[in-house]
């Protein structure tokens, strides 16, 4: 069970040429466009000459028994406690072992030093954590490669290995918009990214060309890597989250260190509860606070009038948030009126809004596919209001012809108080 990515790695690197397991089928969510394709043979391995199908997740309990499923694996991430159970009693229900893996069986070893960098639920700040990090080290004379958690939303045996340096990259690969969400801030600091399907082969090519590997992950799932340093990044503003969320709690038990993030825009209670939390589940991790400063291009185009908020799709959707940086900073610079995208929604992002009803004030960056990505341009071009402002971490231009201005938000990491995260990095043999 999974959504292009985890299910993926855990049945490269432990079901592909085990043949103690017959794999019948993939089950897809999440992602659009994923399911009722194949995984591909090249990839499946010798086991498979004919790849192996994918469907969709509802389909499970009729896969389970035609094909008389004995073991059903959960891999994929950001699913509350509850909801992993209930997938569990399904499984049950129907006959099959329910199982979950670990490290032990799936996280690959890397021959030069790695630092992960994960979190507690997604749009916790991942990103701007790694950029950070990033840019200590290279300022520091070390060479950096990051690798991304996989989005392999396209033609999986054409994405096996991905390798993103420059904007061409992003084109000649047909990025979906969250893709670029992920690798346009690292191009644009200079840091080569990898990303793909098989990241036993990312990994070793990525390893020619980097002194240290930061594994940039995706959602709140897990390293695919054996860390050095494992860093896990939690959002005060889900307080709650940090112990409810799976594998979110997971990587919170494994941590060498947690930032708690966005402390400038968060209740101090709130803060504070998150300690706790940590201190509970991993006593001995070391606990960060930090902020994440935001900056506009040009708030004067903001103060007295009436803005579209668009966000991080993620974080918004799935993630659960009603809100991110967008809305903080289209209210601090001065909005006259924050709009209800839902009425000029079309298509596919109409199906959103109708799938997370917890959105009312922002529009989701959704951009999966380019028929998507029109629907997302239709919408901010019907959107009545006077400028549009951006929380994605790209520039929006690049990807739509929007027909009022979009002003962009930027954020990035800034870790208050000691240890910094420089000390942090010190302590680690790189």
């Amino acid at each position: 069970m999974g959504a292009a990515g985890r299910d993926f790695h855990n049945f490269n690197t432990y079901f592909r040429d085990n043949a103690n397991y017959e794999v019948v089928a993939f089950t897809a969510t999440q992602i659009p466009n994923i399911e009722s394709r194949k995984y591909p043979a090249s990839l499946a391995g010798k086991l498979y000459p004919n790849g192996i199908s994918i469907f969709p997740e509802k389909d499970l309990p009729e896969l389970i028994r035609k094909y008389d499923v004995e073991q059903v694996v959960l891999a994929y991430s950001d699913l509350s406690h509850v909801d992993v159970m209930h997938k569990a009693s399904l499984v049950n229900a129907c006959g099959a072992d329910f199982r979950l893996m670990g490290s032990n069986q799936t996280a690959l070893k890397s021959k030069v030093p790695v630092i992960a960098i994960c979190a507690v639920r997604t749009g916790a700040g991942k990103s701007q954590t790694t950029r950070a990090i990033a840019s200590m080290l290279r300022a520091s004379g070390k060479r950096v490669v990051a690798i991304r958690h996989p989005m392999p939303y396209g033609d999986l045996e054409k994405q096996a290995v991905q390798r993103f340096a420059t904007y061409a990259d992003l084109d000649k690969n047909d990025c979906t918009i969250e893709e670029r969400e992920e690798y346009e801030p690292h191009i644009d600091k200079g840091i080569i990214v990898y990303a793909g399907v098989d990241y036993e082969k990312i990994l070793r090519q990525a390893e020619k060309e980097a002194d240290v590997i930061l594994w940039d992950g995706g959602n709140n799932d897990t390293p695919f890597y054996v860390p050095d340093l494992h860093i896990v990044v939690a959002d005060p503003h889900r307080a709650e989250h940090t112990r409810l969320y799976y594998p979110g709690e997971t990587n919170i038990r494994m941590a060498d260190v947690v930032i708690i993030n966005k402390v400038d825009t968060a209740n101090p209670k709130d803060v504070d509860f998150v300690k706790d939390i940590v201190a509970q589940l991993n006593p001995k991790a070391k606990i960060l606070t930090a902020a994440s400063p935001l900056t506009v291009d040009d708030p004067k185009m903001i103060k007295g009038k009436r803005v579209l908020v668009i966000e991080d799709g993620p974080t918004v959707t799935h993630g659960g948030m009603k809100f991110g940086a967008g809305f903080i900073a289209a209210q601090k610079a001065g909005a006259k009126e924050i709009i209800d995208p839902r009425p000029y929604a079309v298509n596919s992002i109409k199906e959103t809004f109708e799938k997370y009803k917890h959105l009312e004030k922002v529009l989701p960056a959704m951009g999966y596919g380019n028929h998507q990505v029109k629907d997302l341009q239709d919408t901010i071009n019907a959107a009545k209001c006077d400028v549009v402002v951006s929380g994605t971490p790209i520039d929006l231009n690049r990807v739509i012809k929007a027909n009022k201005p979009i002003i962009r938000v930027r954020y990035e990491l800034q870790v208050l108080g000691e240890p910094t995260l420089e000390d942090i990095v010190k302590g680690v043999k790189l």
